[in-house]
């Protein structure tokens, strides 16, 4: 294959999706080293990384620091319109889900969720941070701001379980309405490395501003989701 123009970077990106649509290279098996790609196609490593970045950008593979380069698994189908939490999406879909508390405390809240939360100056929040794994594959790190009045003592519990399924048990506390904004971005500092990815890797960015059964404005939830990992969507009835 000769190594002088985007026609190599295509041949290459084509051969490697036509094995992974027609199941020679099943979902989650990792993909040979670049040096190994290099050698089988005859081009430079150069070249099979531009390949493999144009593959990641359509979801069809992923990589992980140190580890290398993996065949995506199957997008989760997340529901704005139904009232769930990630274990229950998750098991839902015949999947196994796994949440990692990070770091959980009471901080200043800063202006961006000040804002959120329709909080004063210099109030405190509730900060649990939680990395989020589908059947051992880290997706999602998300961060969850809670007003502290509604939830006290809420980080002595373990937080590795639903917050949705804490809420109710230990609050009585209820979701009502929920606001969502999803943009596509690039993975921050604290995302990228609790997923494990380069810096600047792309990624889903949703925030939801929670209600709760009375119409007080309870939490906020920033996610970070891996952009191959789930499918959005909404159905409203007319």
């Amino acid at each position: 294959m000769r190594d002088d123009a985007p026609k190599a970077v295509t041949a290459i990106s084509l051969a490697l999706q036509e094995q992974i649509e027609h199941g020679l290279l099943p979902p989650s098996s990792k993909l040979p080293a670049e040096r190994k790609l290099s050698e089988l196609f005859n081009t430079t490593r150069i070249t099979v990384r531009e390949a493999l970045l144009q593959l990641e950008a359509q979801g069809l593979v992923y990589r992980e620091e140190r580890r290398g380069w993996f065949i995506s698994p199957p997008r989760l189908a997340y529901d704005l319109m139904r009232r769930s939490h990630f274990h229950a999406m998750v098991s839902a879909q015949g999947r196994v889900a796994e949440t990692l508390v990070i770091s959980a405390r009471l901080q200043p809240a800063s202006a961006l969720i000040c804002g959120l939360l329709q909080l004063p100056a210099l109030s405190s929040v509730v900060q649990i941070c939680r990395a989020r794994r589908i059947d051992q594959r880290l997706v999602l790190y998300v961060e969850h701001y809670l007003n502290p009045e509604y939830f006290p003592g809420i980080v002595d519990f373990d937080l590795n379980q639903s917050l949705t399924e804490l809420y109710a048990s230990h609050y009585a506390i209820r979701y009502g309405k929920v606001r969502f904004e999803m943009v596509p971005t690039a993975l921050q500092v604290d995302a990228a490395a609790a997923l494990k990815v380069s810096l600047g890797s792309p990624g889903l960015r949703i925030e939801r501003v929670n209600y709760d059964q009375q119409g007080r404005l309870i939490d906020c939830d920033i996610e970070y989701w891996r952009h191959d990992a789930i499918h959005v969507s909404a159905v409203v009835e007319g």
